[in-house]
Order: structure tokens, then sequence, then C-alpha cells
């Protein structure tokens, strides 16, 4: 798994390539590959409306969404299991089945 550097390491990393250094020099003296520098770069550009894609809080909303998500459909796996188990066949409300 890719290294995880802090929030604002990343900012001024980006604050030093706007300054006018080069991304391979500010790659090189901060100990990262200069892809991670121009992926940093375009997450910043996407997080403040410059080009278009998914921003940094609506991805963590989406994982969040995603995981909980899944915490309900095991939720529903194991009432349904349960209700097998105890001889019921008990159908949400407005199911078709």
């Amino acid at each position: 798994m890719p290294a995880s550097y802090p929030a604002e390491f990343r900012r001024r990393a980006i604050a030093l390539v706007r300054s006018g250094w080069s991304v391979t020099k500010t790659a090189h003296d901060l100990d990262v590959t200069p892809a991670t520098i121009y992926n940093w770069i375009k997450q910043d550009r996407i997080d403040h409306g410059e080009i278009p894609g998914v921003s940094t809080k609506e991805s963590k909303d989406l994982v969040r969404a995603r995981r909980r998500i899944r915490e309900l459909e095991a939720e529903v796996e194991i009432l349904r299991r349960a209700n097998e188990l105890l001889g019921k066949d008990i159908r949400p409300k407005g199911s078709t089945r």
C-alpha cells in the first residue's frame, strides 16, 4: 500500500511547486516521486473547482456511505438467515415475491 502523507505535508509541497519550484526538485527534496506531486496538484485543483472530478470530501463521503451499505446488507443477510432457520417466511413490507 502506498505511503500516506499528512495533509499539511501535501499542502506545503503544492505550495512549493506553485511558488516556482520544479516538480522534480520538490519531489527530490521531499523524498517522494514526481508522480505523487502531480497527483496532489491535480487533486488540489479538483478540490478548488478548477477542473472536474471527485473532490476529497466527496470521496470520503462515498467511502463512508459504501461502508454503511455493506454493514446494512450484512445485517439484512443475518436476519434473512435467522428467519430461514426459524422457519418463518416473512417478507419485507411491499415485497412482490
